[in-house]
């Protein structure tokens, strides 16, 4: 998630926010503000946002070039974009295979508020040989709340937001006439993706978690912070373990320690690298504008504000429950933003008629994206054999 002040744009600002941006895979935990990411001075006599105009051009070339890169263009696919009114508002969606015979998978994205539909028609690619992806912009996220705008902010609760999910599995069932979906949840996804199927599990082959928040954000942080020394001593990362011996382990009397533990595990798992690209494909993705990042931007903060100050209440849910239909959950085997050992243990104490725990290597908390054919791969392993 990314917190900016209400008067930041991205249009002055957006390569210099790739700084900030490396903040997200924690900033869903903590809820505290980045601030403006345009702190620095623009050079004297020169306009930033003039000087960003000259990359439209070049913008332009990109987004027609992705617009044909990743088509659907099989006899039988499908490529739909509509707003569909969900929960008394219009919710932005994508519906995306290379065939409509495929098994339905909802993907549930994370943040809050961290749409994946700027980026995911490239992420996803490989996947729609096998499913229809469709990814949703939930309310007070991206597209959605661009046709919304700040007057949907006090609609936004996890309650509210799980009814939401639930209306869009039926509608998809019957939009694209299957049975049941799958639905797989990446970080805050992975919560809300629990309170969908606790609710309604007939909906559902299977609930795929990534990312998965299983502990409150005290527990997660201590955790992290021991699994950080610990990587920090098998790398001879002085730094690393110079910064963290300072503040200590969690909890903290300010936002420093946090600081620190979200730097070095952003550094460890690669993730800065990995959201900027992100940032790049989203600049450059077909059909969009500056104003639809912005709106994913100023969404983020949004429903971080609206969201955050109920996670440590729904985590103690998630371990020790119950699901009626199988849950497989796929971590990175490098991710310290939801430590790998929560995951597991939150795999260990579920009740279902059919679980699985497994680790992806050299991934983090965004594996699903960084290693999206091997995380596929567990995909069809685990869940089209449920279908089929």
């Amino acid at each position: 998630m990314i917190l900016f002040s209400k008067n930041t744009r991205v249009t002055l600002c957006l390569i210099r926010s790739v700084i900030y941006i490396s903040t997200v895979p924690i900033m869903f935990l903590c809820g505290g503000a980045v601030g403006s990411c345009c702190a620095q001075e623009v050079p004297s006599g020169r306009s930033e946002a003039a000087e960003f105009q000259k990359l439209e051009p070049a913008l332009k070339f990109l987004r027609e070039r992705n617009a044909r890169t990743y088509a659907i263009t099989t006899p039988n696919g499908i490529d739909e974009a509509p707003y569909v009114e969900i929960g008394g508002i219009e919710q932005w969606i994508t519906i995306r295979g290379e065939d409509r015979n495929n098994p339905a998978l909802l993907f549930l994205h994370g943040g809050p508020g961290d749409a994946t539909n700027p980026w995911g028609y490239a992420a996803f690619r490989s996947w729609l040989k096998y499913f229809i992806v469709v990814q949703w912009d939930q309310r007070g996220s991206g597209r959605t709340f661009g046709r919304n705008g700040a007057a949907s902010a006090s609609t936004i609760t996890p309650d509210r937001m799980a009814e939401d999910g639930i209306e869009l599995a039926e509608w998809v069932k019957k939009k694209l006439h299957k049975d049941k979906i799958v639905l797989v949840g990446h970080s805050w996804g992975s919560v809300l993706g629990f309170l969908m199927v606790k609710a309604r599990p007939e909906l559902f082959y299977a609930f795929v978690g990534t990312g998965q928040v299983a502990a409150e954000f005290a527990r997660s942080s201590a955790v992290a912070y021991t699994a950080l020394v610990e990587k920090a001593s098998r790398e001879g990362d002085s730094r690393a373990l110079a910064e963290l011996k300072e503040v200590g382990p969690p909890p903290y009397k300010d936002g420093k320690g946090f600081g620190v533990i979200h730097k070095w595990a952003n550094l460890f798992e690669g993730a800065d690298v990995f959201l900027a690209s992100a940032l790049g494909f989203a600049l450059n993705a077909p059909g969009y504008t500056i104003a639809d990042i912005n709106d994913w931007f100023d969404g983020q903060g949004v429903s971080g504000e609206r969201l955050v100050p109920h996670f440590d209440e729904l985590d103690r849910k998630l371990l020790g429950s119950e699901l009626a239909i199988p849950v497989f959950v796929i971590q990175g085997a490098e991710d310290y933003t939801t430590p790998v050992s929560l995951a597991r243990s939150y795999v260990d104490a579920l009740h279902a008629p059919g679980k699985a725990f497994t680790t992806i290597e050299g991934a983090g908390h965004f594996a699903v994206f960084t290693k999206q054919d091997e995380f596929l791969k567990e995909l069809k392993m685990r869940v089209l054999p449920l279908i089929r």
